[in-house]
């Protein structure tokens, strides 16, 4: 299976709370809700239902996986609603227990085991494991080198400071650029792919 990473970003790496103004305000954040000013349902919402219809399961960490499971439930009918609902969900978490894991089809990861878990996800057969939001995973799934795409929706603002999905230890990790549209409101939906190696 390939680990698709999709996420909202500023031009200053910041993915922290894209949502709404008490989406996560870890921080001090204050700008929550950001996205919407240049949200376009033809290209934004386009590479979504994309990532979305090509995916096998999806991935979350703790926290975007509560706020995802407190909103998609109660939208069923609506075509990507129900497949968010339907499809397969992990949430990695060490604090979460099974009896918490309201949101149908979903499995718990155990935090300590989340790296060994996610190889072996990644190594059976299938398509793609999407992960979207969950700044701390996805900068995990990173540094352990377990991204095999990332779509990112570029927008254009800077946001000062927040959560980035990035790694900071160092690591040159060289990437290539597959696909870059852009929408009306100046977004950039760019696809990296990890570079061939050799």
């Amino acid at each position: 299976m390939r680990i698709v990473i999709i996420d909202f970003i500023s031009l200053d790496g910041v993915v922290q709370a894209p949502g709404g103004p008490d989406e996560d305000t870890d921080g001090g954040f204050a700008n929550g809700g950001w996205t919407h000013p240049f949200f376009d349902p033809e290209v934004v919402g386009g590479a979504f239902d994309d990532t979305v219809g090509k995916a096998e399961a999806l991935l979350y960490g703790r926290r975007t996986w509560a706020a995802m499971a407190g909103a998609w439930p109660e939208r069923a009918g609506d075509p990507f609603a129900d497949r968010m609902n339907a499809l397969p969900k992990y949430v990695v978490s060490g604090t979460l227990d099974d009896s918490e894991l309201t949101w149908h089809n979903t499995t718990r990861i155990p935090g300590e085991d989340a790296a060994a878990r996610i190889r072996e996800l990644r190594d059976a057969p299938g398509g793609d494991v999407v992960v979207m939001g969950s700044p701390t995973l996805a900068r995990a799934l990173l540094r352990e080198d377990l991204v095999d795409e990332l779509r990112l929706m570029v927008m254009p603002v800077l946001l000062g400071g927040g959560k980035s999905i990035f790694p900071e230890d160092g690591v040159l990790r060289t990437l290539e650029l597959v696909s870059t549209v852009t929408s009306a409101t100046g977004v950039n939906v760019c696809t990296y792919r990890r570079a061939a190696e050799g």
